[in-house]
Order: structure tokens, then sequence, then C-alpha cells
């Protein structure tokens, strides 16, 4: 059931899905790719998750140190 999601165009680029009525965001889709990120503060059970990638790299703050071999993509 959908009734609460809804999608906004964050960007030329992609697009992201959240909760029309307490405003949480749910998920982010780029436009040129079938794949949906979910926010894995969403679930319930993230035991088996893993991370595909990062994005937007080149912004993240010189504190944030990215320590798994996910691809790394700058998004400008």
């Amino acid at each position: 059931m959908d009734d609460g999601l809804e999608w906004y165009a964050s960007s030329s680029f992609a697009k992201r899905g959240f909760c029309r009525f307490c405003g949480s965001s749910l998920f982010y889709r780029q436009n040129a790719e079938d794949g949906i990120a979910i926010a894995a503060g969403c679930l319930d059970d993230t035991s088996g998750l893993s991370t595909g990638k990062h994005i937007f790299v080149a912004d993240k703050g010189s504190y944030y140190e990215i320590g798994d071999d996910a691809p790394q993509i700058d998004k400008h």
C-alpha cells in the first residue's frame, strides 16, 4: 500500500520518495538507473544489508572516512 508515498524531483537527475504524512525521507532514485536506494533507518532488520555505492563523495566532510570497497561516485 503506497497511500502515503510521494515523489519529489530533488534535482535534474534524481528524485526522492518520502512519507506524505510525516515527511520522512524513505527512497532515492537516480533517473538513469533502475534501482532505488532505501533509507536503512526505515527498516526493522538491517542485518543483511551492505553498501552498494557512495554518492556525492566530493561533498563529504573532511572528518568522514569511507573504509570499504564500495564504488565512490561524484554527482555534480
